[in-house]
């Protein structure tokens, strides 16, 4: 027997660090994701053989699970394979019957982006678990992990979509974007891997000493779904870019990176790292490469 589950990866448009406060926040998922393949060997031994590839076709995680009534076990004991075993047992305890039948599995996972980017190698993982598990994907990564919750609704959206966390609970909706300008929409990656938890951190000490205005994030999140021109949607970026400057006080990725440039660049999720979204002609991205990124992609090719 054989099952295979799917998610896509994310990308925070809006609100990065306030969507943690309430504030509505403009993401997409992405055409690429991870699969999660889980295959039954028949043999009567509960445990699972676990492999996990690249994008390019390179094993980079392998490890085998013991199943037990007291727990489950690695093999090889390493963080990664705790935080593995960390989220089956959240599992487990969101639905008492996964992984209670003796059998062997077999579980291979596939990323369909580099692991560098950003994009969502643990929260495609977690929603494919939550699948596999059959429980509710943002329990078991409240359970898990920390965070908005916002790359779980990614994960199993089709189109761009609002999402708001209120009273805990997230809600979101499809929000299709009708911009005419995508041609000139570009991510560039940065090349340097972010830690979010470190920059949710330190959105937190420096939001305590302030009054922030989340509505005001919430209405250019929906101001920039509803922008119809290239040059109103560069005006919304650079308001949002300083709103966020000013709160987290630090530099925007453009005063820091690339000011000379003239169109607009906007960070996306934790400040500092993975990729930014930038406007301007196929032409004028030579700028980035110049500069060192090599890894641009049109909006066309990133987004679903």
């Amino acid at each position: 027997m054989e099952r295979t589950f799917y998610s896509h990866g994310k990308l925070l448009l809006t609100s990065e660090y306030v969507v943690l406060d309430g504030a509505m926040a403009l993401a997409i998922p992405t055409k690429k994701g991870q699969t999660l393949k889980i295959t039954h060997t028949g043999s009567k031994n509960n445990c699972i053989h676990w492999r996990s590839f690249t994008v390019e076709g390179d094993c980079w995680f392998e490890d085998t699970l013991s199943i037990s009534q007291h727990g489950i076990v690695s093999l090889k004991n390493t963080e990664i394979s705790k935080t593995l075993c960390e989220i089956l047992l959240a599992a487990q305890r969101l639905n008492p019957l996964f992984l209670n039948q003796v059998i062997e599995r077999t579980v291979v996972t596939q990323l369909e982006f580099p692991k560098s980017w950003g994009l969502g190698s643990s929260s495609t993982l977690i929603n494919n678990i939550a699948q596999w598990a059959a429980v509710d994907a943002f329990s078991l990564l409240f359970n898990s992990f920390k965070g908005s919750g916002y790359d779980i609704a990614a994960a199993q959206m089709h189109t761009a979509f609002l999402y708001q966390v209120a009273h805990e609970t997230p809600s979101f909706s499809p929000s299709p974007l009708a911009w005419t300008f995508t041609d000139q929409l570009f991510f560039i990656y940065l090349n340097k891997k972010q830690d979010s938890k470190e920059g949710i951190s330190h959105y937190k000490t420096k939001r305590g000493s302030q009054q922030i205005d989340f509505k005001y994030f919430s209405a250019i999140s929906e101001a920039i779904i509803a922008v119809t021109t290239l040059d109103g949607f560069k005006t919304l970026v650079e308001n949002h870019e300083r709103a966020i400057s000013e709160i987290i006080e630090m530099p925007t990725v453009k005063e820091l990176l690339f000011s000379e440039y003239s169109g607009a660049i906007k960070s996306l999720g934790a400040w500092g790292g993975d990729f930014v979204l930038a406007t301007g002609t196929a032409v004028e991205m030579r700028y980035f490469k110049e500069k060192g990124y090599e890894t641009v992609i049109p909006f066309s090719e990133m987004c679903l």
